[in-house]
């Protein structure tokens, strides 16, 4: 395991031809999207502008991780009827996908088969794994890098298999 933590620009810009992420929380709570969450909650509004101050950064990184071709693929397992924080998450997923990313959703029902390691992660170029802990209420409990040959396996693989399984954003209609 590395200690040194980069952060996503420096990961995404050391990407040769692939970052995936899985998703397997349903609810996140951390701190920079507390705001926007709120506010979410109370009018149902959520900011999709790719160029606002929220969104410009991650829309930039993708954009040139995409266009340098760099396949980034999102997958999310969320648990049916989903919860409002999935509900946020799906109402602007449309500038992910906008920014380049590919994103499906997978009803954890569907998943029970499927062998996943216990935190979500990306990983890079099937080799290089960024962890992404959380406490208990949602909150980042950092990172932790990982370049073990049989975990970077095992992420690929539970990666593939929810994205083989996983719906489209596009077709994914929340219940």
């Amino acid at each position: 395991m590395r200690s040194k933590v980069p952060s996503f620009v420096e990961l995404l810009d050391g990407a040769q031809h692939s970052a995936v992420h899985l998703e397997m929380r349903d609810a996140y709570g951390v701190v920079n999207e507390a705001e926007d969450f709120a506010q979410w909650k109370r009018t149902g509004e959520r900011d999709v502008d790719p160029a606002s101050a929220y969104w410009a950064p991650w829309v930039e990184l993708i954009r040139r991780t995409v266009g340098r071709g760099v396949s980034v693929r999102r997958a999310r397992i969320v648990s049916e009827p989903v919860s409002d924080y999935i509900r946020y998450e799906h109402a602007a997923t449309r500038v992910n996908i906008a920014a380049g990313e590919q994103v499906r959703w997978l009803p954890r029902r569907r998943a029970s088969d499927i062998a996943l390691p216990g935190n979500d992660f990306w990983l890079i170029d099937d080799r290089v794994i960024r962890w992404n802990h959380f406490t208990g209420e949602g909150a980042s409990g950092g990172g932790e890098m990982n370049e073990e040959p049989a975990v970077a396996k095992l992420c690929s693989q539970a990666f593939e298999a929810a994205w083989a399984r996983g719906v489209p954003h596009q077709e994914y209609e929340i219940h």
